[in-house]
């Protein structure tokens, strides 16, 4: 045996491994060639901001969804969630300004109290998964049923109009051309994957998706970052559910967040975060969100019916986890 054959020879990246790294965005730039060539103005500024203006609540709904699963966890209230803050955004409006005759302040109350009661009932799915070590699907399941019927109880079932100009910034306002809640979406991929990178948050939450029992024995705060997590979860849902009133003008519980775990979950499952926990991608997760966004845009411009999109969404789904067994083989 020679020494040139003692010496170990860098191993090819498999191609299963290189799909998963590259498909997603792959995926993206086929799709955007193929709307180019076909979708009639697809490039104009005006398609551009429409699907700017669409993606954005996936977006930053999937960034959270993103981190949550990176511990290991799926969170299924992130529409019930949505529901939640934007039936209590028109009645809080309403309350403030009979109160205060403030409609500054009352805009200003309407975006605060309805994340912050998202934020509490996130907190809530992290506290009830930890403190009694129920399954996070479990956990999340209960408040998808009962959050959405909260919100139809709060709002009597009725569609409750709120046209009011200053909230209506969030979902259609514009700056430097550029709609605002797809400004907000860069500053949370952004910061998500500044978190998962460069903080010791962010190590610790790949650490319990990695290890659990390992990260706790490490002397990581497990239940104190699950919580934060699910927190950041009902964040994202409060912001993206006030995003959705602002872009209708009006506040439906039936309808505000309906299908958005969906979304959620196939962005960051085809932008390449692994389902099982221990290893996320932030930008992959915008990757995903954009080609969501894409699929329905493409659907809808060649006249396959809306619903359609749900059939393609679950076959994404189940492509991205086949994606990923082949690059862990």
């Amino acid at each position: 045996m020679t020494d040139r054959a003692l010496v170990p020879r860098p191993r090819r990246l498999s191609a299963g491994l290189a799909l998963r790294r590259n498909g997603a965005v792959l995926a993206l730039a086929v799709l955007l060639a193929f709307n180019a060539a076909v979708t009639p103005y697809f490039l104009s500024p005006g398609t551009l901001n429409i699907n700017l203006t669409q993606v954005a609540p996936i977006g930053i709904v999937a960034v959270a969804m993103t981190l949550v699963i990176a511990t290991g966890g799926i969170d299924l209230s992130v529409g019930s969630l949505m529901a939640i803050a934007g039936a209590l955004a028109p009645i809080v409006y309403a309350a403030a300004l009979a109160r205060f005759g403030s409609a500054g302040l009352g805009v200003a109350l309407s975006i605060a109290l309805p994340v912050l009661a998202a934020i509490a009932l996130g907190w809530l799915n992290g506290a009830v998964i930890t403190r009694y070590r129920i399954q996070p699907i479990v956990a999340t399941l209960v408040l998808y049923i009962a959050g959405r019927g909260i919100a139809q109880v709060m709002t009597n079932g009725n569609v409750q109009s709120f046209a009011q100009p200053a909230f209506g910034f969030l979902g259609l306002g514009r700056i430097l051309g550029v709609p605002f809640q797809a400004l907000l979406m860069v500053a949370a991929v952004a910061a998500g994957a500044f978190a998962l990178k460069r903080s010791l948050v962010g190590r610790q939450i790949l650490a319990i998706g990695g290890n659990e029992r390992a990260a706790r024995l490490s002397g990581v705060p497990v239940v104190r970052v699950k919580r934060l997590v699910y927190a950041l979860s009902g964040l994202a849902s409060g912001v993206a559910g006030l995003i959705t009133v602002a872009i209708n003008s009006s506040s439906d519980a039936n309808l505000v967040g309906s299908g958005m775990e969906l979304d959620a979950i196939a962005a960051v499952a085809v932008g390449g975060t692994l389902l099982a926990g221990g290893r996320a991608t932030v930008v992959g997760t915008l990757v995903g969100a954009l080609i969501i966004q894409l699929v329905r845009t493409t659907l809808i411009a060649n006249g396959v019916p809306d619903a359609a999109a749900l059939v393609v969404k679950a076959a994404l789904i189940l492509g991205a986890v086949w994606i990923q067994r082949q690059g862990r083989s």
